[in-house]
This record gives structure tokens, sequence and C-alpha cells, in this order.
């Protein structure tokens, strides 16, 4: 369901992304790890047709991301890392307003909202308005509006960010319950989280990809350990 091939990007003398390509299949969850800085933001941002590659491309469902923009965005549903939630607005103004914008309607409408509130677990703030929600709240409709579409692509960045562990732990189980039916691009510096819900690892450094595999796989070439194979990837 999501194909890159040899995407490119740079601003100004720093090459950001240097030809990275891989694809993720309907039911498959991929954690996407590096260091700050490693390019992950940038291909992720090409992907959801935030920014333009300066060369290569990548299709979303079959839509490629310079001829068909609207079509992947309406594929996709994407929490960015500090997502655009406004202060001001209600958690039920918000999603509605997100309803307009995916031209949700009615019935589907009311059927969308309901859906999120329960998978989100935003009942108890749903009349708040978000200048008065915690981090973790914040980052739980953040999770509302990308899953609000239904979308069959999901990307993720940092989606456990600022919550507490029983939290991670329900976020972690949603994604696990979604899995099934749609592809699914994490980016997380919480590397218990890759074991928790990933079936395949991609580790950028320096705008390329350094290891692509297995959470298994990448624990037995480095002593059953995560932590120690991200380092080594990413320090060689």
């Amino acid at each position: 369901m999501i194909e890159i091939n040899g995407l490119r990007r740079s601003f100004g003398p720093v090459l950001a992304v240097n030809d990275v390509s891989f694809d993720v299949k309907k039911g498959e969850v991929l954690g996407f790890l590096g260091p700050n800085g490693a390019g992950k933001s940038t291909v992720m941002k090409m992907l959801t047709c935030f920014l333009k590659p300066d060369s290569g491309t990548a299709s979303v469902c079959g839509y490629d991301i310079l001829k068909n923009p609207i079509e992947v965005r309406k594929s996709i549903g994407y929490l960015a890392e500090n997502v655009a939630l406004y202060s001001e607005m209600a958690v039920d103004d918000f999603l509605n307003f997100i309803c307009d914008i995916r031209g949700l309607h009615g019935k589907a409408r009311r059927l969308a909202i309901d859906r999120v509130i329960s998978m989100c677990s935003i009942e108890s703030v749903f009349h708040q308005t978000i200048e008065t929600l915690s981090k973790g709240y914040r980052r739980r409709v953040g999770l509302a509006q990308s899953l609000i579409h239904d979308p069959d692509v999901l990307i993720l960045d940092e989606p456990t960010d600022g919550l507490d562990p029983l939290q991670k732990h329900e976020v972690r189980e949603l994604i696990n319950s979604m899995s099934k039916d749609k592809s699914i691009i994490i980016s997380t510096h919480i590397l218990d989280e890759v074991d928790a819900v990933c079936d395949r690892v991609i580790i950028m450094a320096k705008g390329k990809i350094m290891a692509n595999s297995t959470p298994a796989k990448l624990k037995e070439e480095h002593n059953g350990d995560m932590d120690s194979a991200f380092r080594t990837i990413t320090t060689r």
C-alpha cells in the first residue's frame, strides 16, 4: 500500500534524505527509527505531500504523491510530531472541523466521531477547550483526528509522546487492533514500542537507510538488545 522509490531532499547544503526506498504492505506495522536529524520526519512529510522531493517518488494506495496528492491525502491519517491543534476550540468543535475537511457529513460524521471518541478514550474531555488539556490528552485528540476518516494508511510520528504508561499501553493495543486492515508507519524513539507493535524496523542515519529487518533479527544480531542494535547501526 506504500511504495517509496529513491526519495531525495535537500535543504540548502544539507542533504536530509538520500535515495531512500522501501515499501509497507497491508497488515504491516513498520517502525521508523533513527536519531534526531536522521531524515525520518522529512520522509514522512514527503509521503504525506507536505514537502516535494527533489527527486524520486512514492505512492500510497496506488496514488502517486506528485501526480495525485489529493488522493494520497485522502488515503492517509497523519499524526505529526507537532500536530496542529487549535487551542481555543473545544475538542468536539475541533473534530467536527476535521470532519468538514474530510467531507464527512450527517450520519457518517456522527458515527466517525463516536468511533474515535471511544478508540482514543477522550469521552471525559470531549467538551473541554484544547488549551485546558494535558499533553497526554492533546496527543489523544491528535490521534483521533488522524483516525476519523478510517484511512487505509496511518503515519504516526511519536504517537505515545506525553502519555503515561497506562495510556501508552492503550495506544499500543489500539495500533495492534487496527494493524490487520491498514499499513502503519510509526516513528518513535521508544524502543520498547518497537517490540510491542512493529513487524519490521527501518533505521535511518544521516539521510540513508542503515537497516531494514525484523525486531527479532536485529536483536539476534546484537546480543538480544534493541538498544545496542540502534546505537551500533546509527554510529557506524
